[in-house]
């Protein structure tokens, strides 16, 4: 009766379960049922994964990431400004810093389990994008926002990535200039220190830099920031945790 129809109806059938698997996943990770799945499906389309539209357009999740990282930015500066209300500007830039930086927002979206959502094509990249995870969860803060509005975005932001995955407390206690004390450090041993910007990477609106830090001309660490001040830090850091210096 269907003969003709059969290959048709497959075809529907896989797609609709493949959505219905999508929905259950996203609805487990912020916390409500999506209303418009496209908005998350292109949330989790890395720009490697992109296929081309009517208007001959690339569709990726790189304007979804720009609006995402607005809103959690904001999100997170009102969150420290009413929690930390006798802290000054710079400690509340640093902790939001930290907070919302490459390496927290990659490690979130792995916890939630993003990582298993995303779309990218690994054949054209050879091994995935270590930032690629943490600009999915951006977008998917964008896509949140344009489907629920804001309020429903804050809770998801506080609910479920800042409250169970970051530890403020922590954060707080361990804020420091790691570079400054690492350059003290070697000073003090009379070695050479210097830090030098080894690559940077454009990711859609922003530049990932990469620092190598040296000690008497020896490599000793590597950091990765969304500025070059920030790749230093992060290298110094690291090169702390590898002399053992605490």
């Amino acid at each position: 009766m269907f003969g003709p129809f059969k290959p048709v109806r497959r075809a529907y059938h896989r797609l609709f379960n493949k959505d219905k698997a999508l929905v259950r996943a996203l609805s487990g990770i912020i916390g409500s049922t999506p209303d418009n799945l496209r908005l998350y499906k292109l949330a989790l389309t890395h720009t490697s994964f992109a296929r081309q539209n009517s208007a001959g357009k690339h569709e990726t999740n790189e304007r979804l990431e720009f609006l995402g990282d607005a809103i959690l930015g904001a999100v997170v500066a009102e969150h420290l400004f009413k929690k930390f209300p006798y802290e000054d500007e710079g400690f509340l830039t640093e902790i939001r810093s930290r907070i919302v930086n490459r390496e927290s927002l990659n490690h979130i979206a792995v916890k939630i389990g993003l990582n298993l959502l995303v779309m990218v094509d690994t054949t054209n990249h050879g091994m995935r994008h270590k930032s690629v995870n943490g600009n999915a969860l951006e977008a998917l803060v964008g896509a949140i926002y344009l489907d629920k509005g804001y309020n429903t975005t804050r809770h998801f932001i506080l609910g479920k990535l800042i409250k169970p995955h970051v530890d403020l407390h922590k954060l707080v206690s361990t804020t420091a200039n790691f570079k400054s004390k690492l350059i003290e450090w070697a000073q003090s041993q009379n070695l050479e220190i210097r830090f030098d910007i080894i690559k940077r990477k454009q990711q859609g609106n922003t530049t990932e830099f990469t620092s190598e830090v040296y000690i008497d001309e020896k490599p000793i660490a590597v950091g990765v920031g969304l500025s070059k001040k920030k790749a230093d830090q992060a290298a110094a850091e690291k090169g702390l945790e590898y002399l053992k210096i605490s």
